[in-house]
């Protein structure tokens, strides 16, 4: 533990599950990472709900809340300033927060389409503060140990990837009208909420995608009312006022990486869908190669099965249990067998961020990556309107995994 730790001032925007969420895993850092000598204060929390934002002060421990996140931004014991507004507010609050020279956590998509994205780069960029995004299934220790074998090698030449994220939360017929479903608010459906995450997954285990084409289709075209601001797209209302889903339920992309990917030349499926009956968070990863196969299962986060060779007694898939020798597993569990969860992901994003706030190495989703899941998103919706295939342009600076170009910013055995 370092004898001199350094304090780091908090502000939050948005104190719905995701903020409060940030906020726990601010506080879980000096104890998982006490050797780091990171101390996190926080200090203000904005929110437009009254309720809300009385909790962040009464119950989260923040010191002070407002209703105007501008307050947040002008605070003066403000360092870093996290966003889990919805996502018709993360262009307006991410460049804001990055103008006001803060660091700037933000949960994805960052924006409604690839320009709005954009916009949130160029800001950061422009002031040169530090970003990160939240990406989290990528801090799943069992990724952190498949990406690790990938770089090594020792699946061999990669050929094809497999993902799907199917839920289930808007599997109700009468599952409320969100803001989730209004294109104006949250731009595209399950392409942006759920098969962006999926995609930054595909870019840090293997690699850029270059190329995509797809389809998609809405399974309920309309839904009850719910008024703005109040419970979630989970809830259910009986005999409500119905309206337009104006984005898709489901949607699936043939892809390409290119060729500066590790797994360069590879093609694979990438597929979302809210609507499922039967999977609940079923956010599944599967890498093929020509000397093995893996593949990863988030409603069985804590294991990864592992396939070498092709010869012999062994061949097929072996079950292996995340342990201390999986990425930052051994910070939260002391041993395989004792599960972490989706919180414990959060936590490990944190540190990451809080180190590259405090100017040391750290390997995590910043906004070019969020960029480049984007381009891949948004192509994907292009092509699936023009039933053509788009290509990606390239982002620079991103933590894909690649084939050793000058841009890769971690080590082959990160």
């Amino acid at each position: 533990m370092s004898n001199n730790p350094t304090t780091i001032g908090v502000g939050l925007i948005s104190v719905g599950w995701m903020g409060q969420l940030h906020s726990r895993a601010y506080s879980d850092v000096p104890v998982v990472y006490p050797e780091l000598g990171i101390r996190t204060r926080l200090v203000i929390a904005a929110d437009t709900n009254e309720e809300r934002a009385r909790f962040a002060q009464n119950v989260l421990g923040y010191e002070s809340s407002t209703s105007d996140y501008n307050d947040v931004l002008n605070h003066p014991d403000v360092d870093v300033v996290s966003v889990c507004a919805p996502n018709f507010l993360h262009e307006e609050i991410g460049t804001a927060v990055a103008e006001a020279g803060k660091s700037l956590w933000i949960e994805k998509p960052v924006g409604r389409s690839a320009e709005e994205t954009e916009s949130v780069v160029d800001a950061a960029d422009d002031a040169e503060v530090v970003t990160a995004v939240g990406f989290n299934y990528r801090n799943a220790p069992a990724i952190e140990y498949a990406r690790k074998i990938i770089a090594e090698g020792k699946l061999g030449r990669i050929t094809n990837v497999r993902g799907a994220f199917f839920a289930d939360y808007s599997a109700e017929p009468n599952g409320a009208l969100s803001w989730r479903f209004i294109r104006g608010l949250a731009g595209s459906g399950v392409l942006g909420d759920l098969l962006g995450h999926l995609t930054d997954l595909a870019h840090y285990v293997v690699g850029p995608i270059d190329k995509v084409t797809g389809v998609a289709n809405t399974a309920y075209t309309e839904r009850p009312k719910q008024q703005m601001g109040s419970g979630s797209h989970f809830d259910v209302v009986e005999g409500g006022e119905m309206a337009p889903v104006e984005n898709e339920d489901y949607a699936g992309l043939l892809v390409h990486f290119g060729p500066e990917a590790r797994g360069a030349g590879a093609v694979g499926t990438l597929e979302a869908s809210r609507v499922c009956v039967g999977p609940r968070a079923e956010y599944s990863f599967e890498v093929y190669g020509t000397e093995g196969s893996l593949r990863w299962n988030f409603e069985r986060m804590n294991e990864l099965e592992l396939a070498l060779g092709y010869k012999g007694p062994h061949v097929g898939f072996t079950r292996i249990m995340a342990g201390p020798d999986f990425g930052d597993f051994s910070r939260f569990q002391p041993g395989a067998g004792t599960s972490m969860g989706y919180d414990d992901l959060k936590v490990i994003e944190a540190k990451k961020f809080l180190l590259a706030h405090i100017g040391q190495e750290s390997v995590h989703a910043d906004v070019h990556d969020a960029l480049a899941a984007n381009r891949v998103v948004y192509a994907g919706e292009r092509a699936i309107a023009t039933e053509s295939w788009q290509t990606v342009d390239h982002v620079e600076g991103t933590s894909a995994s690649t084939g050793g170009d000058s841009t890769r910013k971690e080590p082959i055995d990160a």
